[in-house]
C-alpha cells in the first residue's frame, strides 16, 4: 500500500526519526512473532494536506486514500528494509542495512536496552559533532556480543563473515543457494543445511506478519481526526509535546508544515539544523509570551501566522548573534537550543535595537548560561518561561545574569565543578570554545581545531590523554571519561597515538613542538604527571588550568 501510494501521511505527522538500532529491534520482534502494536488509518475523500513518506511511493491516481495516523515509524522501517531502499531524512538518503545471523542462539540472548534520549537522529558521526576515539569493549568482546544476537546494524567487518547475511537481500530472493554457499554449506548432508534453510524461511515469513488495522470512519472531519491522533499518541506517550502541537497547528493552519520545513531548511543552511520542535516552541513563545504547548489549541490561524512571521525574524537574529557575536557556530556547542529562543525573544522586544554595552552583557549571559547548563537544571520549560518573563518586562542581559546567579550560586567555574563531568557536559562544549579561541591546533598537522573539517583524517575528535585502554584495569569508565582527561585533535593524530601512554607520545611531541600546543588546551606536560600512577594528580592539575582558562574566557 505504501509503495503503490494507497497509504499516505497527513501533514500532522512528524518526520521519520527511528535509528537503525530501533529497526533492528523491530525486526527481531517480528522474527519471533512478538506483538508490536496496531496500525491506525483514516479513509477519507477530504482534501487533506499531505507530507511525504521517507520512502519512495508511486503516484496514486485516485482521490480516495487511506491516511496513516499511527504506525509511521514501524511501516516506514519495514518498507525500507523489505524493499531494500534508503530512507529520506531531512533531504539525505540514509540506508537501513541490517545483518541476520544464521548462527544465532535459539534462545533470546538480550533484553532490549531502552534509550529514549535523543529520539531524533543525532548520530555522533554527523557533521558538527565531536566523535570519540575509544570503544569500551575490545574487538573480541564486541564479536562475542554480536554472535549472540540475531540481527545487528551492518558493518563492513561483519558483512564479510560467512554466517552474516544482508536482510534486504533475503527479502529480494526466494532462493537460499546464494546464502548457503556464502555460509560454507555445499551439500544437503551438511547438518547446517536444514537449520539455515528453516531460519531463512522464518525471516521471509516476516512479510506475512499480520498487523491489526483500525480504520476511522469517512464521516469524521479532519479536526476530529486530529483530536483522535493527539489523544491516541498522548495516552501512549509515543510523541513529544512538540509533535502533538504540530498536529494541532496544522489542523487549523492547513499547509503550514511546508512553511515550517522551508524555514527549518533555511536555518540548516546557516549551520543550525535543529529539530522542528524548537521552531514551534519559538512560535508559541512569540504568540503567548511563554513556551508551553498547552495553549496552542486556543490560538487562531491569524494569531499563529502573525506570530510565525515575528518568530522567524527573531530566530534569524538569534542565530546570527550566536554565530557572529558569541562564536557559537553550531548547535553542537549549545547546552540547550532554548538559549536561541530567549535571545530571539529579547531581540524582538527590543525592536532589534541593542547598544554596544547591552550587546556585551547579552554575549556574556549566553556564554555563562551555556557553560552552566541554564536549561538543564530542573524543568527546562519553567526556566525558559522565567527568562521570557524577564525579557517581557523589558529586562535585558544584566537581569538574565542575575536570575542565572540565583540559580547556580556563583558565576565563576571552580576546579571542583569539573569533577565527574564527561563529554556530554555543558562545560565540555565551553572548553572547546575556549581552546579554539586560544588558537588550539592539531598536534601533527597544525590545523586549527574546528567542527567542520572535511575528511576522516582531519575530522575533529576528542582524545583521551590517558587512553582508556591504559586506565581500564585501575579506573572506572566514568573516571577515564573525565573531561580533564579529554583534548581535541584530528582523527589521524588520534589513530597514530592509539593506546600509547602519554609518557610515550606526549613527551616527544613537547620536545618537537614545545609547550604552546598543549598550554592552549590547559594540558600539564611535566613528565611526573604523565605516569599512569599519577593519573589522579594529573586530573587535579589540569582541572585547575582548565578552570582558570574558562574563567578568563567567560569574564
Amino acid at each position: 500500500m505504501i509503495e503503490r501510494g494507497e497509504l499516505r501521511l497527513p501533514e500532522m505527522q512528524r518526520q521519520y526519526v527511528w535509528r537503525s538500532t530501533r529497526v533492528r529491534d523491530l525486526m527481531d520482534s517480528l522474527y519471533r512473532g512478538y506483538p508490536s502494536g496496531a496500525i491506525l488509518l483514516w479513509e477519507t475523500d477530504e482534501d487533506v494536506p499531505l507530507r511525504d513518506f521517507s520512502v519512495s511511493q508511486e503516484k496514486n491516481p485516485f482521490k480516495t486514500v487511506r491516511l496513516l495516523l499511527d504506525g509511521q515509524q514501524r511501516l516506514t522501517s519495514l518498507s525500507a528494509v523489505i524493499r531494500g531502499q534508503p530512507v529520506n531524512v531531512r533531504g539525505r538518503q540514509k540506508p537501513i542495512e541490517l545483518l541476520f545471523n544464521l548462527e544465532h542462539p535459539d534462545e533470546l540472548a538480550f533484553v532490549t536496552e531502552v534509550d529514549e534520549d535523543g529520539d531524533d537522529d543525532d548520530d555522533a558521526d554527523e557533521p558538527g559533532n565531536v566523535t570519540d576515539d575509544d570503544v569500551d569493549s575490545s574487538d573480541d568482546e564486541l564479536q562475542e556480543r554480536f554472535n549472540r544476537m540475531t540481527f545487528v546494524v551492518a558493518t563492513k567487518k561483519l558483512s564479510q563473515l560467512p554466517q552474516w547475511i544482508k536482510v534486504s537481500d533475503v527479502f529480494k530472493s526466494d532462493a537460499d543457494a546464494e546464502f548457503l554457499r556464502k555460509a560454507g554449506v555445499s551439500n544437503f548432508d551438511d547438518p547446517r543445511y536444514a537449520k539455515y534453510s528453516q531460519r531463512l524461511a522464518k525471516l521471509r515469513a516476516i512479510r506475512k506478519y499480520v498487523y491489526r488495522m483500525d480504520v476511522l470512519e469517512r464521516s469524521l472531519s479532519y479536526e476530529e481526526v486530529t483530536e483522535i491522533f493527539v489523544r491516541v499518541n498522548s495516552l501512549g506517550a509515543k510523541l513529544r509535546s512538540s509533535d502533538l502541537a504540530l498536529a494541532q497547528i496544522t489542523a487549523k493552519w492547513r499547509g503550514s508544515l511546508k512553511t515550517f520545513l522551508k524555514f527549518q531548511e533555511e536555518c540548516a543552511k546557516l549551520g543550525f539544523d535543529l529539530d522542528l520542535g524548537i521552531y514551534l516552541r519559538n512560535l508559541v513563545a512569540f504568540a503567548t509570551g511563554q513556551s508551553r504547548f498547552l495553549t496552542v489549541g486556543r490560538l487562531g490561524v491569524a494569531k499563529l501566522q502573525d506570530a510565525w512571521e515575528e518568530a522567524g525574524e527573531g530566530m534569524r537574529f538569534a542565530i546570527n548573534f550566536l554565530k557572529s557575536n558569541v562564536g557559537i557556530d553550531s548547535p553542537a556547542l549549545l547546552s540547550s537550543p532554548f538559549l536561541l529562543i530567549t535571545v530571539a525573544y529579547l531581540g524582538r522586544t527590543s525592536d532589534y535595537k541593542i547598544s554596544p554595552k547591552e550587546e556585551k552583557v547579552l554575549r556574556r549571559w549566553v556564554l555563562l548560561a551555556n557553560a552552566k547548563g541554564r536549561y538543564s537544571r530542573g524543568s527546562s520549560e519553567t526556566i525558559l518561561d522565567q527568562d521570557l518573563g524577564i525579557v517581557k518586562n523589558e529586562g535585558r542581559g544584566s537581569e538574565l545574569i542575575e536570575r542565572l546567579k540565583l540559580q547556580v550560586g556563583r558565576l565563576d567555574i571552580t576546579p571542583e565543578e569539573l569533577v565527574g563531568r564527561n563529554q556530554r557536559s555543558a562545560l565540555f562544549k565551553t572548553m572547546f570554545l575556549v581552546f579554539r579561541a586560544n588558537g588550539a591546533k592539531d598536534w601533527n598537522s597544525n590545523l586549527a581545531i574546528a567542527l567542520d573539517h572535511s575528511g576522516a583524517q582531519h575530522k575533529l575528535q576528542f582524545h583521551h590523554i590517558f587512553p582508556k585502554a591504559q586506565l581500564r584495569d585501575t579506573y572506572t569508565s566514568r573516571e577515564a571519561d573525565d573531561i580533564a582527561n579529554l583534548a581535541f585533535i584530528s582523527g589521524r593524530t588520534n589513530r597514530r597515538i592509539s593506546d600509547k601512554s602519554p609518557l610515550k607520545y606526549l613527551v616527544p611531541l613537547v620536545e618537537q613542538h614545545g609547550n604552546e600546543l598543549f598550554e592552549v588546551q590547559a594540558i600539564p606536560t611535566q613528565a611526573k604527571l604523565l605516569e599512569l600512577t599519577a593519573y589522579k594528580e594529573f586530573l587535579l592539575s589540569r582541572r585547575e588550568k582548565v578552570a582558570a582558562q574558562l574563567n578568563k574566557f567567560l569574564s
